[in-house]
């Protein structure tokens, strides 16, 4: 039968999405065989910048010189930066650190423990089993096609991305939160005959709690109490969670978590516990830490460029969410998403990461959208907010020859063209959500997110000399005529420079500096501009003159402040 002609635009659009269609399902022929793609993708989006970022001030050279201390105290107990107790969070993060550099240790690896992106490897795993875990969530409610989907996209979340690059504990974390949630879907769903009875979910469930709690402490208690409780006020019952309530799944969860926070008590006389709750979680309750506050709402536009290029396509599935708010999976994963999220943007601190999270369970809503073809073209505002989309994209491919040139050498103007390329893609994603072939769309996204991670990562970010000092501190260093068995620095007090240099590094004045040189003994320091006056007048005191090893000049990623930071030797 003659179906009247079609258009030239019209077939090839067909085409493409028949053959993105066929080559997914090609993708999904088994669960394996989807977890291996998974794997192949999130390397590819994580992997660009890995190894070559310096060490990031300052949460991050904090938690890798305490798991490197714990290398060379022998002591996995306690946590301290320099001599200084690290009563913040649980000992998780450290041990997975502390673990990844003795096995690179112990097959060889030069200088292990003075390279930062060994300490990043379990944030690495980290994300990566987000993205596995996203998927195996997604499959409580979604065909294998969708939660892929889902699961995709989480790769591409450009938060997602940056934790994946830090040694930190947000994206273990996230994967310890989706692991728990994943299980107790699973949970929830039996109540209404939509899985099958079974024990796993329960001690999946409080597995995950127990790491994640030794990760970062109850965080993963409020994201899956709050939905429970949700959940439980909706069936007017919260009989659906007795399967939960396994008391041999409990059991291994405190065999988990016990012995640690017995041994932490001992240690610190119970000083930990009070300094972890009241100094560090409760303190950022009642008011904002460390000139982190910001209003409610933060969190929600923060996302348009955290959460790319998952945010426009969340926006315009918001109203298909709506009308589907009584279906299980809507109502779940709002209870995963939303009293959550309100508690985050309630409370006065404010970090970026603190949502993470919460975010595949955004990526699992757009998916389950997905999966009804409900992304439509009916109304205006849909149609600009795909802009979206490309607008991220396209304004760090203009922010990179300015930055790239300001802080570096050069405009790196191949990072831009990269970058301009990821915007072209994230473009053609936003015309092709409209005309319905997701997977073209979906593919697009992914593409523009690789080239932007490749642009950024490697070739922007290393061009930014001038932000990293302590790297550029350290190698000045390595010109020193001895060895230097001690260290001071007057006016640059990054962690950065310790992981990089020693966990003894005295923080101090120009004039304390000027008598530290005067010690026996080979002896470096580092002397600020503004702390020169009085290195100079105690050097002349005490009638001694160091050698200038050479200058570091540079702005401060912490504050902006510019630098002009001389090395100093007394050459033994």
């Amino acid at each position: 039968m003659d179906h009247g002609p079609i258009s030239t635009r019209t077939a090839a659009a067909a085409t493409a999405g028949g053959f993105m269609h066929d080559l997914v399902a090609a993708l999904l022929r088994s669960h394996g065989l989807a977890c291996a793609v998974l794997v192949a993708l999130s390397l590819v989006m994580f992997l660009p910048g890995f190894a070559g970022l310096p060490p990031m001030d300052r949460d991050e050279p904090r938690f890798a010189q305490a798991s490197k201390q714990m290398l060379e105290t022998g002591n996995f107990v306690s946590i301290r930066f320099q001599g200084e107790a690290r009563n913040k969070k649980p000992v998780g993060i450290y041990w997975l650190q502390s673990g990844s550099v003795a096995l690179a240790q112990a097959v060889g690896f030069d200088a292990a423990r003075a390279t930062i992106w060994l300490y990043r490897i379990p944030s690495l795993a980290g994300a990566i089993a987000t993205v596995l875990l996203t998927y195996w969530a997604g499959l409580v409610w979604l065909d294998r096609r969708f939660a892929f989907m889902a699961a995709a996209l989480m790769s591409a979340c450009i938060l997602l991305g940056v934790e994946a690059r830090l040694a930190k504990t947000d994206a273990v974390l996230t994967a310890t939160i989706v692991a728990a949630m994943g299980a107790l879907a699973r949970i929830y769903a039996v109540r209404s005959g939509k899985g099958k009875g079974s024990v796993a979910p329960s001690f999946v469930l409080w597995f995950a709690i127990a790491v994640s709690i030794l990760v970062k402490g109850p965080i993963v208690l409020m994201v899956a109490g709050l939905a429970s409780l949700v959940l439980s006020i909706r069936e007017r019952s919260s009989g659906w969670l007795k399967p939960a309530a396994d008391w041999r799944a409990m059991v291994l969860s405190a065999i988990i978590v016990a012995p640690w926070f017995i041994a932490i008590a001992l240690d610190t006389h119970g000083a930990f516990f009070g300094e972890a709750v009241e100094g560090d979680m409760l303190s950022k309750v009642a008011g904002a830490r460390e000139a982190h506050g910001a209003l409610p709402g933060t969190y929600l536009i923060a996302a348009l460029v955290t959460l790319w290029p998952i945010a426009p396509l969340a926006l315009i599935a918001v109203p298909e969410i709506w009308r589907a708010r009584r279906e299980d999976a809507v109502t779940f994963l709002s209870a995963w998403l939303i009293p959550s999220w309100l508690v985050f943007e309630a409370v006065p601190t404010k970090l970026p990461h603190y949502v993470l999270p919460l975010y595949p369970a955004v990526s699992l809503l757009v998916a389950f959208v997905a999966s009804r073809d409900a992304f439509l073209p009916d109304e205006r505002w849909k149609r600009l907010t795909l802009v979206l989309l490309p607008l991220p994209a396209a304004l760090i491919a203009l922010a990179i020859p300015y930055a790239t040139f300001l802080y570096g050498d050069r405009a790196d103007i191949m990072g831009a063209m990269i970058a301009a390329g990821a915007a072209i893609c994230a473009g053609f994603a936003a015309r092709v959500v409209m005309r319905r072939p997701m997977e073209q769309a979906i593919a697009a996204a992914l593409l523009a997110a690789m080239l932007l991670f490749i642009g950024v990562y490697e070739f922007a970010v290393p061009r930014l000399q001038s932000l990293a000092l302590s790297p550029r501190l350290a190698a000045a260093l390595s010109r020193s005529p001895c060895v230097p068995q001690g260290l001071a620095t007057a006016g640059f007090n990054e962690p950065s420079l310790v992981f990089l240099t020693r966990a003894d590094l005295q923080q101090t004045t120009g004039a304390d500096a000027a008598r530290f040189l005067a010690l026996p003994g080979c002896r470096a320091a580092f002397v600020d501009i503004r702390q020169e006056g009085d290195f100079t007048k105690s050097l002349a005191a005490i009638g001694r003159t160091p050698q200038l090893l050479g200058r570091v000049l540079g702005v401060n990623l912490n504050g902006g402040r510019h630098m002009d930071i001389g090395v100093y030797a007394n050459g033994g």
